[in-house]
């Protein structure tokens, strides 16, 4: 009789997008929170976001790169990531842009980012998008129901005043502790309406666009 092959199972993972929309530091800030979970990330960095980094920050690339656990060029169709067998928890994209969401929304790759949240659409995964933009026009809101329509979820990151945020840390971490609590995971960052007021484990005392200097 043949003996059962077992495997250990995998470490949960999370897909993380950063596309060029204003907004770099959610990328940046969500891939330090999931490290502090433990979750798995895998990265994939457009090169729109790679300019808007910077001009909205002092990082380098590498930097951001050493917070994932594995990154993937945005030009490599064949990553793991483009592949449904590949399983993780699903996906994020902070910030998304409308480039990227109307990608989405029509089912057209024409990158490893969109590739990977069409693959977490089809595989039935949580699919959660920072859409950032203002005004939106009719061909915006049309994109964010069609993506709606196919299970994604939209999720604008708009600060949320009842939390009080004293810095711009503090609204940045409110609004990844909520979007993180659509994958069930519980970052500690988000005042929680009618729970008690408890300090975050994780929390993160100062957050700045730019690097720290000796």
């Amino acid at each position: 009789m043949n003996a059962r092959v077992t495997t250990a199972a995998p470490r949960t993972r999370l897909v993380v997008g950063i596309s060029g929309a204003s907004g770099f530091i959610y990328g940046a800030r969500l891939l330090e929170l999931l490290r502090a979970l433990d979750i798995e990330t895998h990265l994939v960095v457009t090169r729109a976001a790679q300019l808007t980094m910077a001009h909205e920050t002092d990082y380098k690339l590498a930097e951001i790169v050493a917070r994932a656990d594995f990154y993937h060029r945005a030009d490599d169709v064949a990553a793991s990531v483009a592949s449904g067998s590949f399983r993780t928890l699903g996906m994020i994209v902070a910030p998304c842009s409308m480039k990227t969401l109307a990608e989405i929304a029509t089912g057209t790759s024409s990158g490893l980012l969109t590739r990977a949240a069409d693959v977490t659409l089809k595989e039935r995964r949580p699919l959660v998008l920072l859409a950032r933009e203002t005004p939106l026009t009719l061909a915006h809101l049309r994109n964010m129901l069609a993506v709606t329509e196919m299970g994604g979820i939209v999720a604008p990151p708009v600060p949320a005043f009842y939390a009080r945020p004293a810095s711009l840390a503090q609204m940045v971490d409110h609004t990844l502790g909520r979007a993180l609590d659509l994958f069930g995971l519980d970052a500690g960052t988000a005042l929680r309406w009618g729970e008690p007021d408890t300090p975050s484990p994780i929390h993160q005392p100062h957050l700045s666009t730019t690097k720290e200097h000796a």
